[in-house]
């Protein structure tokens, strides 16, 4: 099994699925969709061209331009232009998108700390030594 990396790739993409879904469920009932918060995630580290935010969520632009209208209405962001070209349009977290990011980070990781509350120090242990692995997945 482990040797087959179509097989692991498999099983991966099922639990990964589910992991998603949990989380997901943790925000239920939000004004704000989980694809808008993956978004608010993105500008955390300062603002970002419309064009890599919409490639780094592989959607096209007109779509990312609709979320951002979205985000900026509810006045979770706000549009700024790029000092370096003005004709391109930047998008930064406002102070209240911080906020709202940062509640809905810490509510997924309390219930993700209850759900591993549930397992046994020995499968804690064992996601633990498979972080890097995983970690790594994500960043090819």
């Amino acid at each position: 099994m482990k040797d087959d990396p179509a097989e692991l790739a498999e099983q991966v993409s099922a639990v990964l699925r589910h992991l998603v879904l949990l989380l997901r469920r943790t925000v239920a009932g939000q004004p704000v969709t989980s694809q808008q918060l993956s978004v608010l995630g993105s500008l955390e580290a300062g603002p970002r061209r419309m064009t890599e935010l919409a490639e780094e969520h592989a959607v096209q632009l007109p779509t990312m331009t609709v979320q951002i209208n979205r985000l900026a209405d509810a006045g979770l962001v706000a549009r700024g232009a790029d000092p370096a070209d003005a004709r391109v349009r930047t998008v930064e977290l406002t102070d209240e998108g911080r906020v709202r990011l940062l509640a809905v980070r810490q509510a997924r990781i309390a219930h993700l700390s209850r759900e591993l509350a549930a397992l046994t120090d020995e499968e804690r242990a064992a996601l633990a030594v498979a972080l890097p692995a995983l970690a790594k997945l994500g960043h090819r």
